[in-house]
């Protein structure tokens, strides 16, 4: 995914910073225990695509 583009993705339910995990294939948001796919370097970003993280991701 272009780093700019990166840069300036936030969660859009909390408004809060992404970190990418697991090769580039997800954007996590900790606080709102979440994972956006990435799909062919497309952010996914509706919550109702994103995976809930497990207890362990979350820490």
């Amino acid at each position: 995914m272009d780093k700019k583009l990166f840069e300036i993705l936030v969660c859009p339910l909390c408004k809060g910073e992404l970190k990418s995990e697991q090769n580039n294939s997800e954007l996590i948001c900790r606080p709102c225990g979440l994972a956006y796919p990435v799909h062919d370097d497309i952010p996914v970003m509706l919550a109702s695509e994103a995976r809930t993280l497990t207890t362990e991701e979350r820490l």
